[in-house]
């Protein structure tokens, strides 16, 4: 049974949330702080956690971060803070998803589902990608440039995968956006823009002139071996 770790300082939301899990078949666990939400990933390790970012002893982004040192566990924020600068924040440290309150059940366990789903799909994947000077190991997510190792972002390696999933294939924008940063940021194209330039900057050998990770303009994008 899938195990769920789900973390919220609101007692309503973390009953709403464990009655709704096992109401779907999932096996439940909850943490009313950070200290005790990193102690389960530690001594439970749930197959997904639900994190909110207002906590009373530490704050989400810091429960965030030491969750990453332990685990790739998906991790999909649950929180009242709308801004966007705290939503890219969240996800650049490795979050897999970010929803904000209030929100609707129904929308949040389809995402739960897409975020369990991928996180199955980049387990599996343990192909190494060698092309030229470049070397992508997807299996632990270790990219290296002409013999040096470069790193990338939680999201950048999201994208990453997203494209050399299939190589010479079109991953359309919309699809993109939505593997990556799911299904709210469908017209968030700016986000593209800016990551494929992260990456293209740190993995190709002429950022300028990619030839690895190509832009189709106006439908989407490509890896191209």
């Amino acid at each position: 049974m899938t195990l769920v770790l789900a973390v919220d300082d609101d007692p309503a939301i973390l009953r709403t949330l464990a009655i709704n899990l096992r109401a779907r078949g999932y096996e439940a666990i909850t943490a009313t702080n950070g200290t005790a939400a990193v102690q389960s990933v530690r001594e439970r390790r749930p197959d997904l956690v639900v994190l909110d970012l207002g906590l009373p002893d530490l704050d989400g982004v810091a429960v965030l971060t030491q969750v990453r040192a332990l685990s790739d566990v998906p991790v999909v924020v649950l929180s009242a803070r709308h801004g966007s600068d705290e939503k890219v924040a969240a996800l650049d440290l490795g979050a897999d998803d970010y929803v904000t309150k209030p929100f609707g059940i129904n929308e949040l366990f389809a995402r739960l589902r897409v975020a369990l789903r991928r996180s199955g799909s980049n387990r599996a994947d343990q192909r190494v990608l060698r092309t030229g000077a470049l070397e992508l190991d997807l299996g632990r997510r270790l990219a290296r440039r002409e013999g040096e190792l470069v790193h990338l972002t939680p999201t950048e390696w999201r994208i990453v995968e997203a494209l050399t999933r299939e190589p010479g294939q079109l991953v359309t924008r919309t699809g993109l956006l939505q593997e990556v940063w799911g299904p709210n940021y469908e017209r968030e194209t700016n986000y593209l823009r800016v990551y494929l330039a992260q990456v293209r900057r740190k993995l190709e050998p002429e950022p300028s002139r990619p030839r690895h990770f190509i832009t189709e303009p106006g439908v989407g994008y490509r890896f191209l071996p």
